[in-house]
């Protein structure tokens, strides 16, 4: 029977524009060519369809009456190249009578980079509408969409795939998901024609790699502090680009598309253990850089049981570091008293310009120090970044920990730094920068504060010294420095309201560093239960020796100097696969440095003071996903402990939750990973009880 019906629900929207097609070209394999030219119908002879054609299913709506095409008003004449569809299969049949082409077997639908393929195809021409069933897959550039049924509306550019299915790849998907007019320069390049996906479906599940993730941090800890050897805490931030998605139906029109029951992974395997589900997700293109999607109920599910409500239903999707969440948790136990919440605002999102505004609360402060109103226990963060070209960038950012009018200079730390690369073979890094009330951790003399500080940086990037596997980075600085010092020939005479004092320091230092593997096991399969039980990425067990030699000059406008030159040495190693249910997994690290030193800083956030450090740390899988340990370094000379981190991780393939606390700074967090992962070849369905797809005798659900 024909299958040219419209959708009885007219729903909302892939971006193809192809209502501009004039002519299709037909083939049957082995056969002749035939071309047909698309026509508006005109409004006295409107197409009705036969009283036996089967409408799309669907349990919310009743059919709607067909609107003669004719009431649509003919789109504006394009002034590109018109389009070209090219139809082939292994059979073809054409009704004159109702001007339709009927295709069967093997059926390839190219148009301008993308590719349909389906078991059958109709095409009405005077009504130019496209329906195509069975095993219905749509491949553009890296996105693949599935289906058992997809109509298409050249006229209206609007759709509907029934039980759809795929994979988006996000870097490319606005060029890929746009399908825009041929260029009129005739010396444009061609778009590229993609392979079937029929190869692609009928290959197992493989090659299944960790190529990233998207991690957000809760909590207050310092940037140079987030060093656990085995336990990577990251920044926030990162992408994740690669998903697999599944939903009852989606409806596409122009630049938008609505999808029903949805479920979102990123995980390569089924059954997936973490997932995005929504009962509805509107998708809308913003600018060819920014999307939009809002959904109703989004919910995160764990192993297909366990679910949390995002309390977030709007999400904007572009290639910059996003913040996600409706308020983060931190601890930080020295500037805002403990346990605080914030929440980020997002003023100007632009692809050059950015800025943020980050309100903070004290919720531990105000319970048992302070009221709930006091301005004491109110907090804000701002940050502005600006991109003035390829190679310069501009950071302003300012951190206030109190409203009260008499605490504000005291409270308030605040940053403006202008970055430039400079050369493009061995590109180096120049930094002119204001700093004010510079918080910094100097290991056993605790947090310092330098008042102020405006200066110019520069940093090289990584040298490798020839084929030696020796390393060299350096950097150089001239900073105008106002900080305390505990020198009283450099203070003036009491009384005084402070101990500090102002200097230009000239500063130069160098470092070279170089590994060596002692061993190296083998890792396990990239399976989901071998080497991926609990990782995103295969372990390979390992020893490793370390070693780095520092040296660093540091001349002050009074006369004074700073030398010192360190060397270290270190062991670095994990055993086991982190596979098995029980203590398959250990990480540890041990190092010694020692400092040799001339004269001392006058100030003391620079003053070298631990001259013989001894530094350590484990981390040890429990049971399962759980993992614990520490990182821990002591000053051997004063038997002091220097900081130590504790941490307890809960990691699985595609998601990690770390807890981090650091008794000697007094600082904590929590932090949240999703990984992100490429493969090759068919995942299969999301649900194996229901569809248990076996693709060259390989389960695809195992």
């Amino acid at each position: 029977p024909p299958l040219l019906s419209p959708s009885p629900y007219h729903a909302t929207p892939l971006t193809l524009q192809l209502s501009n097609v004039k002519r299709l070209v037909a083939q049957e394999r082995g056969g002749e060519v035939r071309e047909f030219e698309f026509t508006i119908p005109e409004p006295e002879t409107p197409w009705v369809p036969d009283q036996d054609v089967a409408p799309t299913p669907t349990e919310e709506e009743p059919p709607s009456p067909v609107t003669p095409e004719s009431e649509t008003p003919e789109p504006e004449t394009s002034t590109t190249t018109t389009g070209v569809l090219e139809l082939t299969a292994d059979q073809q049949e054409y009704d004159q009578n109702r001007q339709v082409i009927t295709a069967q077997g093997n059926v390839l639908l190219r148009f301008r980079g993308a590719l349909l393929n389906a078991d059958r195809v109709q095409v009405n021409l005077p009504n130019r509408i496209l329906v195509a069933e069975g095993n219905v897959t749509l491949t553009r550039g890296d996105q693949v969409l599935r289906g058992e049924r997809f109509e298409y509306y050249f006229v209206q550019d609007s759709g509907v795939v029934l039980n759809a299915r795929g994979e988006i790849y996000v870097p490319t998907s606005g060029r890929d998901l746009t399908i825009l007019p041929s260029p009129s320069d005739p010396n444009a390049p061609e778009e590229q024609r993609p392979a079937s996906d029929r190869v692609t479906s009928n290959q197992p599940l493989l090659d299944v790699t960790n190529s990233g993730f998207y991690s957000f941090v809760f909590g207050g800890s310092l940037d140079d502090q987030r060093d656990i050897p085995n336990a990577s805490i990251p920044d926030s931030g990162g992408a994740i680009n690669r998903f697999r998605y599944e939903a009852d139906r989606v409806d596409f029109e122009g630049s938008e598309a609505v999808a029903t029951n949805v479920r979102l992974t990123n995980d390569p395997f089924s059954p997936p253990e973490l997932e995005l589900r929504a009962d509805t997700a509107r998708f809308r293109r913003l600018s060819p850089l920014v999307d939009e999607v809002v959904a109703s109920r989004p919910r995160l599910v764990f192993d297909g049981g366990f679910s949390v409500p995002t309390f977030r239903n709007r999400v904007i999707i572009d290639r910059r570091e996003r913040e996600p969440g409706l308020f983060n948790i931190g601890f930080d136990d020295d500037d805002r008293g403990g346990v605080f919440i914030e929440r980020n605002f997002e003023i100007l999102n632009t692809p050059t310009l950015r800025f943020e505004v980050k309100p903070q609360y004290f919720i531990q402060k105000a319970i048992l120090d302070e009221s709930v109103i006091d301005p004491s226990v109110f907090g804000l963060k701002t940050r502005f970044d600006a991109t003035l070209s390829p190679t310069t960038t501009f950071t302003a950012a300012a951190t206030l920990t109190s409203f009260k009018a008499d605490e504000i200079e005291d409270e308030l730390r605040a940053s403006l730094r202008l970055r430039q690369v400079i050369g493009s073979t061995i590109p180096h890094r120049l930094s002119l920068e204001y700093i004010y009330r510079d918080r910094i951790f100097n290991g056993s003399l605790g947090f310092q504060t330098v008042r102020s500080s405006i200066g110019a940086v520069v940093t090289s990037p990584v040298i490798p010294l020839g084929n030696s596997g020796i390393n060299l980075t350096y950097q150089g600085a001239i900073q105008n420095i106002n900080a305390d010092t505990d020198r009283q020939d450099l203070l003036p005479p009491p009384p005084r309201d402070n101990r500090r004092i102002n200097l230009t320091r000239y500063q130069a230092g160098a470092s070279l560093n170089r590994s060596f593997l002692l061993w190296q096991g083998e890792a396990l399969p990239a399976t989901p239960t071998e080497g991926l039980r609990y990782t995103p990425r295969p372990v390979v067990p390992y020893l490793q020796l370390r070693t780095r030699v520092t040296g660093v000059a540091s001349a002050y406008s009074n006369g004074d100097t700073q030398e010192s030159l360190s060397g270290t040495i270190g062991l670095v190693g994990q055993l086991g696969h982190f596979s098995k249910p029980y203590f398959d997994y250990t990480g540890f690290n041990i190092s010694y440095t020692q400092v040799a030193r001339g004269n001392p800083s006058p100030f003391r956030f620079d003053r070298v003071a631990d001259r013989s450090v001894l530094s350590g740390g484990i981390t040890q899988q429990i049971y399962g996903p759980f993992r614990i340990g520490f990182q821990t370094s002591y000053n051997l000379d004063t038997g002091k402990e220097i900081s130590t981190d504790l941490f307890v991780e809960y990691s699985r393939r595609t998601y990690n939750i770390l807890l981090r606390y650091n008794p000697v700074q007094q600082l904590g967090s929590i932090s949240f990973q999703i990984n992100d992962f490429n493969w090759t070849g068919n995942p299969g369905v999301f649900d194996c009880s229901e569809n248990r797809p076996v693709v060259q005798g390989v389960d695809q659900c195992i």
